[in-house]
């Protein structure tokens, strides 16, 4: 796991100075102007997207929810929280919000200084750089005060859906010297506090020891890996709140998932028009009908696949694809990868 970190500096007009990773094969780093951090983060930002880009996008994020208002990630972020004491927050890949803010065990010196707009466009430029750095692995960063967040990368099959982050940490104990400059920046922010009760919100965060940290990433990775593969599961099976007609309607698509289901079927089903109950369902489950067809299909194939007797083609006509091309392409596009890899990372050497 790589680790970014930001320090202050008053050579810029007292603005931070964040210093790239380390360059393994040189050992040296680069310091990037905090206006600089803010101009990337907007090219960076939201641009023109495809119809096609932008539907992937509302899918990862309705996914996003459905995952974290799920029963396992509630009773995850409940264990991890009181047995690390550290916050923890899974956020989708396009967003502007503090992940930790108004969260179980929010760190005190995070929560008063997120009061002040400044301060928070400040933050919200350090987790932009954060999303940016753990596209593929792990990853720290440290704020220009001198705390730590961490993000581990959510991914479904190939593509990335959100980050599992934690942090709000020092990882040595802070300085006299690091609590002054710091005292500074949130007066330039215009943070009206205390200087004894801001001393006493730094003072008295969390500091973690690097090997303890590094248990604490491999959790959140461990974690990822189980939501990864959970995901599909907890999406079909989401009824959040949703009307009865919709819970009537899935009802119906898991007695006749095998047959040649078509939209205006189910729509006869719970007594509704085809044109209303398609807005209506995807209202609901965020996706549409075939989208959430193909995924109920899948769910079952990947049961049947821990069978090593059944040919995957055999699979792919029993839970109610037309043919094999289409079963594998509709798989590998939910999950990733083919459902022989599938199997294969399953049962390993049996197969």
């Amino acid at each position: 796991m790589q680790t970014t970190f930001v320090r202050s500096s008053q050579s810029n007009g007292g603005e931070a100075g964040l210093v790239s990773p380390l360059n393994t094969s040189t050992g040296s780093t680069r310091t990037v102007s905090g206006a600089n951090i803010g101009s990337r983060s907007r090219a960076a930002g939201p641009t023109c997207k495809s119809r096609s880009q932008q539907a992937n996008s509302n899918v990862d994020r309705n996914l996003v929810d459905a995952l974290v208002s799920s029963r396992i990630f509630q009773e995850y972020e409940k264990a991890f929280s009181e047995a690390t004491g550290l916050p923890v927050a899974f956020r989708p890949v396009e967003s502007w919000q503090l992940p930790h803010h108004g969260k179980r065990n929010e760190g005190p010196f995070c929560s008063i200084i997120s009061s002040k707009s400044r301060a928070c466009a400040s933050c919200l430029q350090v987790q932009d750089k954060l999303a940016e750095a753990s596209v593929h692995e792990a990853h720290t960063l440290g704020c220009p005060n001198g705390l730590c967040d961490t993000a581990v990368p959510v991914r479904l099959g190939d593509r990335l859906i959100g980050f599992l982050q934690t942090g709000q940490v020092f990882r040595k104990k802070p300085t006299e010297q690091q609590f002054e400059r710091t005292a500074r920046q949130v007066a330039e922010w215009g943070v009206d506090v205390d200087r004894e009760v801001l001393r006493e919100a730094y003072f008295s965060t969390r500091v973690v020891p690097a090997k303890q940290h590094d248990a604490v990433v491999k959790l959140l990775t461990i974690f990822a890996q189980h939501l990864s593969m959970l995901s599909n599961q907890v999406l079909v099976q989401h009824d959040h709140a949703e009307p009865p007609v919709i819970t009537r309607a899935k009802d119906y698509i898991q007695e006749h998932q095998t047959e040649n289901l078509r939209l205006g079927h189910v729509a006869k089903a719970v007594n509704t028009s085809t044109f209303y109950f398609c807005k209506m369902f995807k209202k609901a489950t965020g996706i549409n009908f075939t989208d959430y067809l193909s995924r109920v299909r899948i769910e079952k194939s990947k049961n049947l696949l821990l069978n090593p007797n059944l040919r995957v083609s055999e699979i792919a006509f029993e839970v109610g694809f037309q043919s094999l091309t289409h079963f594998n392409r509709v798989f590998k596009k939910i999950l990733g990868q083919s459902p022989s890899e599938y199997r294969t990372q399953l049962l390993g050497s049996k197969v």
